[in-house]
């Protein structure tokens, strides 16, 4: 079960902690900027190539602290071709490594389009009678709100495949109450969508009760994630928000259970960016700005 191996390598390093990957041309130290231009003139390739090299930094020096990374695709795309390249070597490379890879995507659509995407990031595909794997990331993060048609494809590839998906229920935005918190019956649609992913992963709890079908919370939203993870103690949170979105250690206590698991929680910015403020290089401050997340999150845990 995917998610079991995203929480045994959580309780391996006492840290549930996820690192977001969200490359910018302005975050990247300009030593790196200015040696891939040089090599490759000012375009998007050396863009791309800078990425890389920053984005493989990182993970060389938060490999053996953070259990999980979570390269934003955006990003990426954004440089055409030549980023999502490098998107997929940077996962490859954090796999290669011992991380568990969550590819933020957000992607949703219905029927044999979610198929084809979850095929893409999650499974295989069948070309000149072979079985080759796209991507192969552990786990995928979707979009909730197309209804059980567009999450299906992703979940039966997850049982097929051993992976997992993050699907969108209380995002960390600020106008997510726009829509999230209407109320239905009662009950919001934000926790109509939990109900939900809970029915669809009936029967297929791993090791430590946790589903292929994992949830995103955000930790801007303290006390709809205490509740959330009350009322769905089978769903696994991905919880973004903490850091530069200003979610502390305080305000994620309520996504854990009580043996400290069932939660993993995101930093990008006040991580990979951490050099800006502290000075030095910007793989040793990303480091260092790790160690204090772990800390915290140690404490917010109970691990």
């Amino acid at each position: 079960m995917s998610i079991d191996i995203l929480q045994e390598k959580i309780f391996a390093l006492r840290n549930p902690s996820v690192v977001g990957l969200d490359p910018k041309p302005e975050y990247i130290p300009a030593d790196i900027m200015e040696k891939c231009e040089a090599e490759y003139g000012p375009t998007l390739r050396a863009a791309a190539e800078a990425y890389r090299l920053y984005g493989k930094g990182l993970i060389d020096a938060l490999w053996d602290v953070v259990p999980a990374v979570k390269p934003q695709a955006a990003y990426y795309e954004a440089l055409g071709p030549d980023g999502y390249a490098v998107l997929k070597d940077t996962c490859d490379y954090a796999r290669e490594k011992g991380m568990y890879v969550i590819l933020d995507a957000k992607r949703g659509d219905i029927g044999t389009t979610a198929e084809a995407y979850s095929r893409a990031y999650l499974g295989t595909v069948e070309v000149f009678g072979k079985t080759l794997e796209p991507f192969g990331c552990d786990s995928l993060t979707v979009n909730t709100y197309l209804g059980t048609d567009g999450i299906k494809p992703f979940y039966e590839t997850c049982l097929a495949r051993n992976r997992a998906i993050f699907a969108l229920v209380k995002t960390s935005n600020p106008s997510s109450g726009e829509l999230q918190d209407l109320a239905i019956d009662g009950k919001k649609v934000y926790e109509r969508a939990a109900e939900r992913l809970t029915e669809l992963s009936v029967g297929a709890a791993g090791r430590y009760g946790y589903g292929p079908i994992g949830a995103v919370v955000g930790a801007t939203y303290p006390e709809e994630l205490s509740a959330l993870r009350k009322a769905f103690p089978s769903l696994f949170f991905l919880v973004p928000g903490y850091g530069a979105q200003g979610g502390s250690a305080d305000d994620v206590k309520g996504a854990f259970d009580k043996n400290g698991g069932g939660a993993v929680v995101n930093s990008s910015r006040g991580i990979i960016c951490a050099y800006k403020k502290r000075g030095g290089s910007f793989d040793g401050a990303a480091r260092d700005a790790a160690l204090e997340m772990r800390e915290a999150l140690r404490k917010a845990a109970g691990l």
